[in-house]
């Protein structure tokens, strides 16, 4: 299996254990909520959580991380979730959960829910 479907597998068993959001996209997997993207796995694999200032510094501190890229460009208030991180299911599913209430706070777009 290559890499890519390995980390799609995992972010989909991520995913399905949150019961306040589903995946979306079909080539680029991804939540969202409110109008925002939160979460997505890239071409290349890589996984983005976007968190709240306070929590990307503490994240990016704790597990070395930095900025997530996706087609080539930084994506704001995203961190790259380190590879090994994804299968620690408790972890990713609490900052998938805190992910899915930054974006909740954040003012809704227009014509989102």
């Amino acid at each position: 299996m290559a890499m890519w479907d390995k980390q799609l597998e995992k972010y989909d068993k991520l995913v399905e254990g949150c019961d306040r959001f589903d995946r979306k996209g079909k080539t680029v997997p991804y939540t969202s909520a409110n109008g925002y993207m939160f979460s997505l796995l890239n071409k290349e694999g890589q996984f983005g959580i976007r968190l709240s200032k306070d929590s990307q510094k503490k994240f990016n501190d704790m597990h070395g991380s930095g900025p997530f890229l996706s087609h080539g460009a930084t994506m704001r208030d995203y961190v790259h979730v380190p590879d090994e991180l994804m299968d620690n299911v408790d972890l990713m599913r609490s900052l998938l959960n805190e992910s899915f209430d930054f974006a909740m706070s954040l003012p809704p777009k227009p014509g989102k829910k």
